[in-house]
């Protein structure tokens, strides 16, 4: 398994992860990302264009996914609807 290289903060930074997708989308990046902020500690961010600050712990946790089960869902270029099932995932 190889290496690639994911871009990160609108385009500035980058990051090397396995080529497994679920190392770099999705809930498994959630987890490095809970991680990462877990090491940080308490460590100022800027906010807000760098016009604000807070403490990286202070910044709340971000909500799970809600649910899309039956909910209509737009296919083709906005022409056509289908009500969504999750018995895949």
């Amino acid at each position: 398994m190889g290496k690639i290289r994911i871009r990160t903060g609108r385009g500035t930074g980058t990051m090397e992860v396995d080529d497994n997708p679920a190392k770099w989308s999705g809930d498994e990046y959630r987890k490095i990302q809970a991680a990462r902020k877990e090491a940080a500690g308490n460590t100022m961010v800027h906010t807000g264009r760098g016009t604000g600050s807070r403490r990286l712990k202070d910044i709340p946790e971000p909500k799970s996914r809600p649910s899309t089960e039956g909910k209509t869902r737009i296919t083709g270029r906005g022409t056509g609807s289908r009500k969504s099932s999750n018995k895949g995932s």
